[in-house]
């Protein structure tokens, strides 16, 4: 008889990521952020009642969001920087209760019919949805946010900028990646190409890292306008959103926009050449299946074979963070 490990596995991380996102909602991790406390303390400030809060406070212990010293409870450093509300600038939490609210529910139907449901319910396409008000642009930024701030510190200290003057993240979203490398490298400028009515969420959060100096927004359409003049254009999350011939369309345009000595620098949620291990980025690629007609997830030679279609030259496949991965070409 074999084991059900594999199986109760998977049952187990859905009841441990409702755990983690119990306890966003209740505020937890931002109320710890303000100072440690007693678990009866923390009850008392979040109005829970007495039943099942030991449990719940020291499974938030086993799953390394919190820390406890006798009977005091603290956040985690990774807890405190990026599921406590106070933190705007690095704050997940919203992101990961929007995004499992009814995303999964849908998967089952995408399968049966092929076509992703968002526009099938709205009669819109997601971008027309995501940014259709300033509520739904913002929501939308953090997500984006979210997805890439892991890589955006590895990026910041792996690719060799300091060969580089100037770099334009095309669909910048509030700005994450560039912000992290500007603070990393203070001789880099930045651009962030994005459709307008990402500027507003872009200039807040780049003012709230204090680099409204040198990064500055510019609005545009990466399909029907030009893209930007940089030293490096970087695309975060972008690619996996259109089909195969969109994402060569992006590259020649990327191609064409860059100097001689000139990078892109992509970086995605890759799927592995097997399409066996990294089960993250095929359960991405299902996500875009759901949400955006014709997007999908690829393997890191897929794309390097589409970089060099494009004209570019020494290109390689670098891991970042957990599931994610860069790739990088230059002209």
């Amino acid at each position: 008889m074999t084991s059900p490990q594999p199986v109760t596995e998977l049952f187990w991380a859905y009841w441990k990521t409702k755990t983690m996102l119990s306890a966003i909602e209740l505020g937890v991790f931002t109320e710890l952020a303000k100072e440690p406390l007693r678990g009866d303390e923390l009850a008392g400030r979040l109005g829970l009642g007495p039943g099942a809060v030991g449990d719940f406070l020291d499974a938030l212990v086993a799953l390394d969001l919190l820390d406890r010293t006798g009977d005091v409870y603290a956040n985690t450093p990774a807890a405190d920087e990026y599921l406590d509300a106070g933190k705007p600038a690095t704050y997940l939490g919203d992101s990961y209760l929007a995004q499992c609210a009814g995303l999964a529910d849908d998967l089952t139907g995408v399968l049966r019919t092929g076509e992703a449901l968002r526009g099938a319910r709205t009669g819109r396409d997601f971008y027309a949805d995501m940014y259709a008000t300033s509520d739904s642009v913002r929501a939308f930024q953090r997500d984006m946010t979210a997805l890439s701030i892991g890589s955006a510190r590895v990026i910041a200290e792996r690719f060799p900028w300091d060969r580089y003057r100037t770099l334009a993240d095309i669909g910048a979203s509030e700005g994450a990646l560039p912000g992290r490398i500007l603070l990393r490298h203070p001789h880099l400028t930045a651009v962030g190409f994005d459709l307008p009515q990402a500027r507003e969420g872009f200039e807040e959060y780049t003012g709230a890292l204090g680099l409204a100096d040198r990064m500055s927004f510019r609005p545009g359409d990466f399909f029907r306008d030009e893209l930007p003049s940089a030293d490096v254009l970087v695309f975060g999350h972008v690619l996996h959103n259109w089909g195969l011939e969109e994402k060569r369309l992006l590259l020649d345009k990327a191609y064409r926009a860059l100097p001689e000595g000139g990078a892109v620098l992509i970086y995605e949620t890759l799927i592995d050449g097997d399409r066996r291990s990294n089960a993250v980025g095929l359960i991405l690629s299902l996500m875009m299946h759901v949400e955006v007609p014709g997007g999908f997830d690829y393997t890191g030679p897929e794309c390097l074979e589409w970089l060099r279609e494009a004209g570019f030259r020494d290109t390689r496949v670098e891991h970042l963070d957990g599931p994610e991965s860069m790739i990088i070409g230059f002209k």
